[in-house]
């Protein structure tokens, strides 16, 4: 809350002796706050446009309150301009990157993208990544002191079936000698054995004997798993620097798959789960609406949910963390609500502090993706196409630009198309990718942003005034300008409400609202011109524009290049 706001709660508490809240016009030009008087009418037994009228005769302007008109069942509040404009731009002048950003101590653990070392990580993963990474810098800028860890699914029948399918033919093949890249390479052989499945069905039971067989420690199909693992991470490792993804910690399920067994033999010992008739342990759910659940077989091998009970309680003992988050598909919702659902009934301490961050699936406008018939996206070929095409805009704009340069910036617009893309939608909604439109200048798009910031440092680079905060801020009364300024002061509130709403898809609204209010800005009034003490005032707003737009791209892993 900014203090012009809380002074017009303060104003509407002391006379209607109760606390209110307020919203944003629609129009600058209908104030700068409103109050519904609907919530009144009940209690004061009279028309919301009746009580309108009488709280704006009542009510005294004071302070930094221009006017108050009540418009229908709305009481509009109206600010002083120049003291709104002066407040908000040399405070976005003097934070500069910190602005929008606040101190804290809570403790976040946010855990993304969680791969399985079979393939490699295609436009699926591409979403997590974009997510987990934006959320864990909003978070940042919340003031949260964020943790990112990674939970790779390195054992399991899925990998055993790209073992397989090496062993039988890859003919001590390897990444160097075919030229591919290692993730690839171990990828090949999952679309093999799906292949190789249609005319032999039996190579399914052969997977699940190599599995038994990696269970009890056979010296030939270990030794096979921990290449193929290591050819997995080796390309993993290239395609996270690509999206600039870091984790503090690593977990994996090869290390942590048997021991939630404790978990639960204790639970059963405490009389919290019991055992069916056929002398699996189970937890009985139904009054939650899950029924019953098994978390260990009648052989005593653990299920899925077993491990991630142990994991949950191994990371808040590494991180005492004050709230844990998964970037998993919303495949796994029910999955993650017997999860919470069993920490809580084992009375962990964390157990109202875990939050499933679930997000839709993204497919190519050519249809579903499906990683074993090998019609997946892979994320490193997206880049690849993205920077292409990239590199064929920028060269149509910049003739003469340096190979150097054009691979620079190519590399800064196709990794701002993918984000912004992946980003804009609600994080809940399935969304159909079109590399494209994803890339275009103009429309709702990561390089239409870009492109607003660098024609703000245009602006700036061609005056030859200094910008300072010295300005008169009265004379930036124009509506246009008064709307920016309005905005600009916004972001803070924008990125909070992102980090308590877990959602992204706020900053990439409020970003494409703030370049259009912009452009709306620039093409009506001249920002350069004879008289300087306006253009003085204007280049500081300017300056503001692009360090926000800046800011905002950055908290979404984007740069903001100064030429376009």
């Amino acid at each position: 809350m900014d203090k012009y706001e809380k002074e017009v709660l303060d104003l509407l508490k002391k006379e209607l002796k109760k606390e209110v809240s307020l919203s944003r016009p629609p129009d600058s030009a209908m104030g700068d706050y409103a109050f519904p008087c609907f919530v009144l009418a009940k209690d004061m037994k009279k028309a919301p446009n009746v009580i309108a009228e009488e709280l704006a005769g009542k009510l005294k302007v004071s302070g930094n309150i221009e006017r108050i008109e009540s418009k229908g069942p709305y009481l509009n509040f109206f600010m002083k301009k120049g003291s709104v404009a002066s407040d908000a731009l040399k405070k976005i002048f003097k934070d500069g990157a910190e602005f929008g950003r606040v101190s804290g101590k809570k403790k976040v653990v946010i855990e993304y993208p969680g791969p399985n070392t079979n393939k490699p990580l295609h436009l699926g993963h591409v979403r997590n990544m974009a997510l987990g990474y934006s959320m864990s810098r909003i978070l940042s800028a919340a003031g949260n002191n964020v943790i990112t860890v990674n939970i790779n699914n390195d054992r399991g029948i899925h990998i055993c079936k790209s073992m397989l399918a090496y062993k039988k033919w890859g003919k001590n093949d390897s990444p160097e000698k075919s030229k591919m890249k290692s993730d690839f390479f171990v990828g090949k052989y999952y679309v093999k054995f799906a292949e190789e499945l249609k005319k032999n069905p039996d190579l399914e039971n052969e997977a699940l004997e190599m599995l038994e067989k990696w269970e009890q420690g056979d010296k030939e199909v270990v030794a096979l798993w921990k290449k193929m693992n290591k050819w997995a991470f080796d390309g993993f490792k290239k395609t996270y620097k690509t999206f600039d993804v870091k984790f503090e910690k690593e977990y994996f399920e090869s290390e942590t798959y048997k021991k939630g067994k404790d978990i639960v033999m204790d639970g059963l010992k405490k009389g919290i789960f019991e055992k069916d008739e056929d002398g699996a342990v189970v937890a009985d759910l139904e009054k939650e609406g899950f029924g019953k659940k098994v978390l260990l077989r009648a052989n005593g091998t653990t299920v899925y949910v077993t491990q991630d009970l142990f994991l949950a309680k191994q990371k808040f003992d590494d991180f005492k963390y004050d709230k844990s988050i998964y970037v998993v598909a919303t495949e796994q919702n029910y999955h993650f609500k017997v999860l919470f659902t069993l920490l809580k009934k084992l009375n962990f301490p964390f157990a109202d502090k875990c939050h499933h961050f679930a997000y839709g699936m993204v497919n190519l406008t050519t249809g579903k993706m499906k990683s074993r018939e090998g019609t997946v996206v892979d994320a490193d070929n997206l880049v690849d196409e993205m920077v292409a095409i990239a590199k064929e805009e920028t060269k149509k704009r910049h003739k003469d630009i340096s190979e150097k340069e054009l691979d620079k910036r190519a590399k800064q617009i196709a990794m701002a198309a993918i984000r912004f893309y992946l980003l804009k939608s609600d994080s809940i909604k399935d969304i159909l990718f079109d590399p494209k439109e994803s890339i275009s200048f103009e429309g709702e798009t990561g390089p239409y942003v870009q492109y607003v910031h660098a024609r703000c440092c245009s602006v700036l680079k061609k005056a030859k005034l200094e910008v300072d905060a010295k300005v008169d801020f009265e004379l930036l009364k124009e509506k246009q300008e008064q709307e920016l300024v309005s905005m600009l002061n916004e972001f803070p509130s924008v990125v909070a409400n992102s980090a308590k709403n877990y959602k992204p898809s706020l900053i990439t609204r409020y970003l494409l609202d703030l370049c259009q209010s912009f452009n709306n800005f620039y093409h009506c009034f001249p920002v350069i011109q004879d008289d300087k003490k306006l253009e003085k005032a204007r280049l500081l707003l300017v300056d503001c524009v692009r360090s926000v737009v800046e800011n905002g791209l950055d908290l979404l892993g984007i740069e903001a290049p100064r030429t376009m």
